[in-house]
């Protein structure tokens, strides 16, 4: 029997909707103080992460006791969806938030817990996520950096890439090769570790995009000593750690949320009464970012249920990236027929300019097209 795509339609509590209002006040605020500009920059900025901190929403769906509200998952997606659509710096903690704590809040010792994840909560704490190698990409289960017994814990060699601000995290949460796969499982022999940035060994390189930008970097691990109580899960099966780490990641607003400036600042140029044709082309816009908000909320409320959407999480990222990459092109288009002063039109196009600049980014977080489409294939049945 062929797997069923399940997308249940799911409505945001009235709870979240309140917060929603509070959201965009702080938001509003911020901006007039000049906190941050909307959209300018690589998005890390850490004092900003900790004033997030003091308004409790970092950690939020977190156990009190480790400084979370217990809030639940539709909460913090409004908070998520908020922040991107202001253009808010929020990388400092967000990765941390999204997935890195959620691994340690399930797996690490208690100790662990009591130690980082309140600094996580205060926006204190900063994460990378160590999975894509070279030889490998995102294809997770090929992954061939080491982690060895040692008398102090594991010794980790080899490399990872793509590993976003690597170069101001304090902490990575890496998918390390501890035994070989077997025949018949591939997925075997893999392990999640916490590192410490700062421990010996460690040396990240950057990897700049076309304008000099560096928000990815290349990280080498020589001989690097891990202690054994940083070791997450269970010995060689963090597979499924991982792939459940990868539904948070691939399933949120910043699927589809990166570039949304482009859309808000076409309608602005087009005004309130464009013409029919293009109306509709920016309805269809629209439309389909709808749609994939709509697929986004309801695989926010299976996670909220314990439930590992790993399809439907991959399908969101997938036609997410998609949407992202074909807007800047739209948009372009639609605005080559409007009549619109020089300044407007070339401020758009610097906009736009730099959407399709980030592009290839929008590809890489969270997996790349063709092992997205691999996952997809397998989770129906057809690979």
């Amino acid at each position: 029997m062929t797997p069923k795509i399940n997308f249940p339609f799911t409505r945001l509590p009235k709870e979240a909707q309140i917060l929603r209002d509070k959201v965009r006040s702080f938001l509003d605020k911020e901006i007039s103080n000049g906190t941050f500009q909307p959209h300018v920059g690589d998005g890390f900025d850490t004092g900003f992460s900790r004033k997030v901190g003091e308004q409790g929403w970092i950690g939020m769906t977190w156990p009190k006791k480790y400084g979370g509200q217990e809030m639940s998952q539709f909460e913090r997606y409004v908070v998520t969806e908020e922040m991107l659509l202001a253009g808010a710096p929020t990388w400092a903690h967000f990765t941390a938030d999204r997935q890195s704590g959620p691994i340690l809040l399930k797996y690490s010792s208690e100790e662990l817990k009591r130690k980082i994840l309140p600094e996580i909560v205060k926006g204190e704490c900063t994460f990378a996520i160590g999975m894509s190698e070279p030889d490998s990409g995102s294809d997770l289960f090929a992954a061939k950096t080491r982690a060895e017994p040692h008398a102090d814990g594991w010794l980790i060699n080899g490399r990872k890439t793509w590993t976003s601000f690597a170069h101001r995290s304090q902490y990575m949460i890496g998918l390390f090769r501890t035994s070989k796969a077997t025949e018949k499982n591939r997925r075997h022999g893999l392990t999640q570790f916490l590192v410490d940035m700062k421990t010996p060994g460690i040396t990240v390189r950057p990897i700049r995009n076309s304008t000099g930008q560096h928000d990815f970097n290349d990280v080498i691990f020589e001989d690097v000593v891990v202690p054994a109580n940083h070791m997450l899960g269970e010995l060689d099966m963090a597979w499924k750690q991982a792939t459940s780490e990868l539904a948070f990641e691939r399933s949120g607003p910043e699927r589809f949320l990166q570039n949304i400036y482009i859309l808000t600042e076409l309608i602005r140029i087009v005004g309130k009464q464009p013409d029919q044709h293009t109306a509709e082309r920016i309805g269809r816009l629209i439309a389909q970012l709808q749609s994939l908000r709509q697929m986004s909320i309801s695989v926010a409320g299976m996670l909220s249920k314990g439930d590992e959407p790993v399809l439907e999480a991959s399908i969101v990222k997938d036609v997410g990236t998609n949407w992202e990459q074909e807007l800047p092109n739209a948009a372009r288009e639609i605005a080559a027929l409007l009549q619109h002063d020089d300044n407007n039109r070339s401020s758009f196009e610097e906009l736009i300019q730099e959407s399709v600049i980030m592009s290839p980014k929008f590809t890489i977080q969270g997996g790349t097209r063709e092992i997205l489409r691999g996952v997809i294939a397998r989770g129906l049945g057809v690979r």
